[in-house]
């Protein structure tokens, strides 16, 4: 991705050096490749000229004896702007001052005097590295109008429901009950919630429930007294009090312990409770989430689940479902993460090749879009090219067949147009989803379509 010489002016350099022959050389070179090239004689000069031109790239010299020198002028010019690549120049190359310059934001350094077709291969890559980075920004600005609910990626009837009740519900203070097998999600439900009510500017606050012993869980949610424990040195608030006008996300509720599900049950009644070691009635104000992935009912009649409490925490519910009853998402979530991953590590987003998204279409994912997530930065992390094939998700479990159910007398064509049919209903209509699901192209799936007389879906083709 060389800049083009018909292109190149667009890019505005800019050096900085009290040497006047080296200066005007390195910009004749430069302006010779096709760039817009101003010079300045001293790093208040590069500054006056920063404040007014966008320049991609600045040369700098680090030993200018009058007024600033070279690491004074980058700092100024980082301040301008950030985005701005810096070149230190320097005719005493050492470790050090190589060192020092990078330590201090230079993206490279080059040695006195100036090799031309070393200056113009610097330039053309920092210029490609700029254009990625504008590529991946782009690519994120998209994804964040299209099927994004806050930070969710959906495209699936279900999510928006659920989007569509969280909007709702956003600003009331009644308490929510996000169920969903592990990996689903259940925290960005919460977040999104929070934000999108008028609590946003408030806390939001998350308790990982099954990862503390009882006394840790209880210290932490109501907080507690000096001296109340050994090692209590001092008052310390609980996330209770911390999120005091915000949102208290109770992640994993179901793993609570009995005592501490009967003292939950009355701050959530009351508004008020006790620190630990403390006589001091603690009254707050918080909006409370809670998630699990456990079935409550379930818990309820085995008699490990206060129906009580579950009744209290079960005001408004959401149902999230798993990503392989929603597989109509996973393109979008799989661009999504691959382009936050190569935002991450300053390269182009690659593409994801036919039998790359096959194979991810036809794993079951039982750890959900935590999982999906997980092997996008593996593949990511061990694919270096502009597409990642279906070689980079050689690690994910082979798919399994399950026996299909198939009715009695009934003719080849007819069960075929039946699994096309489910198929398209499951991806709400994905024509790409769908036929990677079934392992066909796109235009053989087309042309199934037109011999069954299955219209073609409005979205997703």
């Amino acid at each position: 991705m060389t800049p083009s010489p018909s292109g190149r002016e667009k890019w505005r350099i800019l050096i900085v050096d009290d040497e006047a022959a080296q200066r005007e050389s390195m910009a004749a070179w430069l302006r010779e490749d096709g760039y817009t090239v101003d010079t300045a004689e001293s790093g208040e000069r590069g500054l006056v000229l920063a404040r007014t031109n966008p320049y991609v790239i600045c040369f700098v010299d680090l030993r200018m004896p009058h007024g600033m020198d070279g690491i004074e002028t980058l700092h100024e010019l980082r301040k301008i702007d950030a985005a701005t690549a810096v070149i230190v120049i320097t005719a005493y190359a050492t470790v050090d001052t190589a060192i020092r310059a990078i330590r201090e934001g230079a993206q490279e350094y080059i040695v006195k005097p100036c090799n031309p077709h070393e200056l113009s291969l610097h330039v053309e890559r920092l210029i490609r590295v700029h254009e990625l980075q504008v590529e991946n920004q782009i690519l994120r600005e998209r994804l964040q109008h299209q099927f994004r609910f806050h930070d969710i990626v959906s495209r699936s009837p279900r999510m928006h429901s659920i989007f569509e009740l969280i909007r709702n519900v956003a600003s009331l203070r009644s308490t929510v009950l996000v169920q969903g097998e592990s990996g689903t999600g259940k925290e960005m439900i919460a977040r999104a919630l929070h934000a999108a009510g008028d609590r946003h500017d408030r806390p939001f606050v998350a308790v990982p429930c099954a990862a503390l012993a009882e006394s840790l869980l209880e210290s932490e949610l109501f907080g507690h007294e000096k001296g109340s424990f050994t090692g209590a040195n001092e008052r310390r608030k609980g996330k209770f009090e911390l999120a005091h006008g915000g949102t208290l996300l109770l992640d994993e509720i179901g793993d609570i312990s009995p005592r501490l599900q009967a003292e939950l049950l009355r701050v959530l009644q009351e508004r008020t409770f006790f620190r630990v070691g403390g006589s001091e009635e603690v009254k707050v104000d918080v909006r409370v989430v809670a998630a699990t992935h456990r079935d409550l009912k379930a818990a309820v009649k085995a008699g490990t689940f206060r129906e009580d409490l579950f009744y209290r925490l079960d005001v408004i519910h959401i149902e999230l479902p798993p990503l392989r009853e929603r597989m109509e998402d996973l393109p979008a979530l799989v661009r999504h993460f691959i382009v936050r991953s190569a935002a991450e590590q300053g390269r182009s987003a690659p593409d994801v090749d036919e039998p790359a998204l096959k194979r991810l279409m036809a794993h079951t994912w039982p750890g959900n879009v935590r999982e999906l997530e997980n092997a996008i930065e593996r593949a990511m992390a061990t694919t270096s090219g502009p597409t990642i094939g279906a070689d980079a998700f050689q690690f994910l479990d082979p798919p399994r067949t399950a026996p299909a159910d198939i009715p009695d007398d009934q003719p080849l064509r007819e069960i075929e147009r039946r699994a096309i049919e489910a198929t398209l209903r499951r991806t709400a209509g994905n024509v790409k989803a769908a036929a990677a699901s079934l392992q066909i192209d796109r235009s053989t799936l087309y042309d199934k379509m037109e011999r069954y007389g299955l219209s073609r879906p409005s979205e997703g083709g």
